[in-house]
């Protein structure tokens, strides 16, 4: 009911307009003066007030000024009464805020017609404001909700899809279906982007989007992560092999050319996957879940897909575990050295070692260095342990050497980062210092990778080295880059074959003929060579033909600890 509220101190006035207003159904409040009026107005809040100007305590102006500067009255329509028609009091209450004025004495006719007049008028603008306050709600919404670029919903939007989802198909689920969350990652977008700017980038995002709505049109919801990601929930099928048909169906139109602004342009996918109720019934969880195996599937080739399984959490919290542990394991002396013998083929005897770092874990037993190395290189610890290595080889080749072992030479391998630091060269010099060690009997090894990757300051670096007489191997020669003009370039005193070249010499035809020719290639220039992994016999009749210089392998001896190097050191044994 429409409530009007009534400010008038003539106490007949005051009533007939009661009498006529009662007869519209309006529901009245009446004030005598313009101070109890004002209360009123404050306290009911009604949908217009009529109210006379001239009264005591407080006039009708006097009430509409307070009225206006109120918030919650500001906007209640105001119908002046007055017995004078004074032009000056009808300006004065129209810049006050005024709807309207009526002259006393005025008929039952002009009484309500001025009241719908003003109350039409509210109504009217409030069905504009009402209308305007949507437009601008949804467009908000829109704006909130959806991405600009590929017009899909957003991550914040995920929340409400899923939810809706989920309530909608519960009976589905009761039923045995599946919801699966698929986490779809465009391969290295990162490098399409550098190579076709922002705007086209942007454009192949829509193209993607379009494909994936035209792929998927009533089989799910599809949701814009942000960057190359994409999460797709997919109505509930009723067995996963469903699911996996999609995925390729999605991956292989995906796969498909693009044509943007005249470029060709081709992407692949990889996508982690979740199911619903298996792996969570709350967006957050699937999510989390179905990003760890999409990282699962960006670690194999293009175009995979992964499911996610508890087991990654395992992965996960035994990284974590180490890292906490890496932390401490140099103070805690749970680093040790093993020493895996060289031997020459020309004497068959040892004529020295090659370091390796084996970390004595207190619970995990031993960890090799390819599980705890690249996490250190991660923690920023490489360093440390680096320095840790060089200094341990520095101690025991000067213990070495006082037993009689006077031209044992030792092998370390050096990292990637430790190898470019700074200081580096200055932490070699100050072992070597220390321990009275002559550098010429140690031989720092490298990977192809380390010093390839920028060549001309791994010139400057290993020239720095050679200044001070330590010999310098490339490790693992044939897995990088294996371009002969760096072995012209820098220095290297010996070249070690990787092992997978040595495995199957009398069988593998391939591999006899890359071993061939870098043996000669290396000796053509003044590079000795060592021979990896040897382990039959076979493999050794091969290289002695061949003139190779050193080996290793399992066929003389394991990696060992320092008790039992010195024992098989101490018994001169060598090859038959």
């Amino acid at each position: 009911m429409t409530k009007i509220l009534v400010i008038e101190d003539d106490p007949q006035i005051r009533d007939n307009i009661q009498d006529i207003l009662e007869l519209e159904s309006f529901d009245l409040i009446l004030a005598e003066n313009g101070s109890i009026g004002l209360q009123q107005a404050q306290s009911e809040l009604p949908d217009l007030i009529i109210c006379d100007i001239m009264m005591p305590e407080m006039n009708g102006f006097e009430v509409l000024a307070a009225l206006r500067q109120v918030e919650q009255t500001a906007d209640i329509p105001l119908i002046f009464l007055t017995a004078k028609a004074d032009r000056t009091d009808f300006r004065q209450g129209m810049e006050l805020g005024a709807d309207d004025y009526l002259t006393k004495p005025f008929t039952p006719k002009e009484l309500r017609q001025a009241i719908v007049t003003r109350l039409q008028k509210k109504a009217q603008i409030e069905t504009k404001y009402t209308t305007q306050v949507q437009q601008i709600s949804q467009q908000l919404n829109l704006q909130l909700y959806h991405d600009q670029t590929t017009n899909l919903p957003n991550r914040l939007a995920l929340r409400k899809k899923f939810n809706s989802l989920w309530q909608h198909y519960q009976s589905e689920v009761e039923k045995n279906y599946i919801i699966s969350i698929l986490c779809l990652s465009l391969d290295r977008f990162s490098q399409m982007q550098s190579y076709l700017g922002y705007e086209k980038s942007d454009l192949l995002l829509k193209q993607v989007a379009q494909r994936l709505k035209a792929l998927l049109q009533t089989q799910g919801e599809i949701i814009y992560l942000g960057a190359a990601d994409f999460a797709i929930l997919l109505f509930p099928l009723s067995s996963k092999q469903l699911v996996f048909n999609t995925i390729k169906k999605l991956q292989t139109q995906l796969g498909q050319l693009y044509q943007i602004k005249g470029q060709e342009v081709f992407i692949s996918t990889s996508i982690g996957i979740s199911f619903a109720p298996q792996d969570g019934t709350e967006i957050e969880k699937l999510l989390t879940n179905g990003k760890k195996a999409l990282h699962k599937a960006q670690q194999n080739v293009s175009d995979h897909y992964e499911v996610y399984r508890g087991i990654f959490e395992i992965g996960i919290a035994r990284q974590l575990s180490l890292e906490n542990d890496l932390h401490c394991a140099i103070e805690r002396n749970q680093f040790e050295l093993y020493y895996q013998p060289i031997i020459s083929l020309k004497t068959r005897k040892i004529i020295g070692c090659e370091a390796l770092l084996r970390w004595n874990h207190p619970v995990r037993s031993t960890i090799p260095p390819s599980i705890f190395i690249p996490i250190a290189e991660e923690l920023g610890l490489i360093n440390d342990i680096g320095n840790w290595v060089f200094r341990q080889a520095c101690r025991q080749l000067k213990k070495w050497q006082e037993k009689g072992f006077i031209n044992h030479k030792l092998s370390v391998n050096l990292s990637a980062l430790q190898f470019h630091q700074p200081d580096f060269r200055q932490n070699l010099i100050s072992a070597l210092v220390e321990y009275s060690v002559n550098p010429k009997q140690i031989e720092l090894e490298l990977t192809e990778t380390q010093v390839i990757k920028d060549i001309e300051i791994a010139k400057k670096q290993l020239k720095s080295l050679k200044v001070l007489d330590f010999k310098i191997a490339i490790d693992d020669f044939g897995t990088g880059y294996s371009s002969l003009q760096y072995l012209q370039q820098l220095p290297f005193d010996t070249l070690k074959i990787d092992r997978v070249f040595i495995q199957n010499l009398d069988n593998n035809q391939s591999n006899a003929a890359i071993a061939e020719a870098i043996i000669k290639i290396a000796h053509s220039l003044n590079i000795q060579v060592v021979a990896e992994g040897v382990e039959t016999p076979e493999e050794l009749k091969f290289l002695e033909q061949h003139q190779c210089d050193l080996i290793q392998g399992y066929l003389f001896s394991r990696p060992l600890p320092l008790a039992g190097f010195e024992t098989l050191l101490h018994s001169c044994q060598h090859l038959p």
